[in-house]
């Protein structure tokens, strides 16, 4: 099982086989946490790393911003096939802070990335959760994108920087709003969603190998809410489309198949930050 469905409420949010998560609609406790991220909570760093690595565990750092303001809606892990290691891998926290009123269907995150094997330093982002599809959007180049390496004062830098990123969400609401304000022609939406699909396939290792889906069923809505023709619903069926997997396919063969959810938080993260760009540039280009 890759989603933990001990505690309840919760919302379910796919990544793949590779990946533990959970995210719930209230903030979420430390024992939920441990539970789909055992990394957040690592004793100490990895082997691997020398004596000039500080070692400050993410959940001290998560405890300082939640006396902050920011509390966590989100955890996910990456798992790794070393044995002994999966303690210390990658993870993501995505959090709320107190001080944003919410009147908008989409919540703004602040995300939080480290890991404690060497594989990430911290990293915070811009991201945008939309409740009524439960998509956890990465903001592309609307924001700063902050990292923090593993010594001096951690924690207050982290703090800082969450701040920082916090500033920023006037720009990503301009930008989502902008986006919402433009309608796309049918030939425009088939576009948009034939360079997400060069985005999502196109870097697998076979040459000219096709891509399981077309850009028509990208651009599918799974919800009511989903139909229309603006380049912000647009964007939320091809980001959900190709991030979420579960669509029909056909492999290379001619064999039906269900496309997969991306599975690694570094994928999920790139892939993402990618078609906001991508739809962001459309925006600049249609304003």
């Amino acid at each position: 099982m890759n989603t933990v469905q001990t505690f309840r409420p919760q919302l379910a949010a796919r990544f793949g086989q590779n990946t533990f998560v959970i995210r719930s609609e209230t903030p979420l406790a430390e024992e939920q946490m441990r539970q789909a991220a055992p990394s957040i909570f690592a004793e100490g760093k990895h082997g691997s790393r020398s004596e000039r690595y500080t070692y400050i565990p993410t959940i001290e750092v998560l405890r300082g911003l939640r006396q902050e303001g920011f509390e966590p809606f989100m955890v996910c892990q990456s798992k790794s096939r070393i044995e002994g290691k999966t303690e210390f891998t990658k993870h993501m926290i995505r959090m709320r802070h107190a001080g944003q009123v919410n009147t908008r269907p989409e919540a703004n995150e602040i995300i939080l990335i480290n890991s404690h094997d060497g594989a990430s330093s911290y990293q915070m982002l811009a991201g945008v959760f939309r409740f009524v599809c439960c998509n956890g959007l990465v903001v592309g180049d609307v924001t700063n994108d902050i990292r923090i390496p593993h010594k001096g004062r951690i924690q207050d830098e982290v703090i800082e920087g969450a701040f920082r990123v916090l500033d920023d969400f006037d720009a990503v609401d301009a930008s989502a709003d902008g986006m919402k304000a433009l309608s796309l022609k049918p030939e425009e939406q088939r576009a948009f969603a034939t360079a997400a699909l060069a985005l999502r396939y196109g870097d697998r290792e076979e040459e000219a190998l096709p891509a399981p889906v077309t850009a028509e069923q990208l651009i599918e809505a799974r919800r009511p809410e989903d139909f229309g023709p603006s380049l912000w619903t647009t964007f939320q069926r091809v980001q959900e489309n190709a991030l979420k997997g579960g669509q029909p396919g056909r492999g290379a063969k001619g064999r039906r198949l269900q496309t997969r959810p991306v599975g690694s938080i570094d994928r999920s993260v790139s892939l993402n930050r990618a078609l906001w760009v991508l739809a962001e540039e459309m925006r600049k280009l249609k304003a």
